[in-house]
């Protein structure tokens, strides 16, 4: 599915109200046919104005609240409701949803920014041990690191002892 530009969603609403089918503006702009339903009843509603030119809206925590109750206990659908307050797809009320189901029933309203390092997700290579396995992991590197101080050792030795006979000669 391909991301409709404001001319696109305008083209669209245009040649429906032309007479134009939903499953051929469907077709010729690849999307889904439930995507123009709801983007024409958006327009009618909202007219033109309400297809986005600026950044993302951002929702208060309390606005979000008002319309999941909507669908909760005022038992209203989930299109209607998206339609009736202008979400750019019904898609984004789903996500309010199943967050709110999520975080046992109250709005979590999203942190702006980067995550603190800190926070983020471990490396696929950087496996979550157990202790007896970060014991073990640590137990190998301590034996390596021996053998190859070892090595390093005579190694210098054998350097050295190379640099006496040269300069003997």
């Amino acid at each position: 599915m391909s991301k409709l530009t404001r001319e696109d969603k305008i083209e669209i609403y245009e040649r429906r109200k032309n007479g134009e089918t939903i499953s051929s503006l469907a077709n010729d702009f690849d999307v889904q046919e439930s995507n123009i339903k709801y983007l024409i009843a958006l327009i009618e509603k909202h007219g033109y104005d309400i297809l986005r030119k600026d950044k993302n809206r951002v929702y208060s925590k309390d606005f979000k609240l008002q319309i999941i109750n909507r669908i909760l206990v005022n038992h209203e659908s989930i299109n209607s409701v998206a339609i009736d307050i202008g979400l750019p797809a019904p898609s984004i009320l789903h996500n309010w949803l199943s967050k709110f189901k999520e975080n046992e029933y109250n709005v979590v309203e999203k942190k702006k920014g980067r995550k603190p390092k800190s926070m983020t997700k471990p490396k696929k290579n950087e496996k979550v041990l157990s202790e007896k396995d970060k014991i073990k992991q640590l137990e190998e590197e301590n034996m390596y690191l021996k053998a190859e101080n070892e090595y390093l050792k005579k190694l210098r030795a054998l350097v050295q002892e190379r640099e006496l006979k040269e300069k003997k000669k």
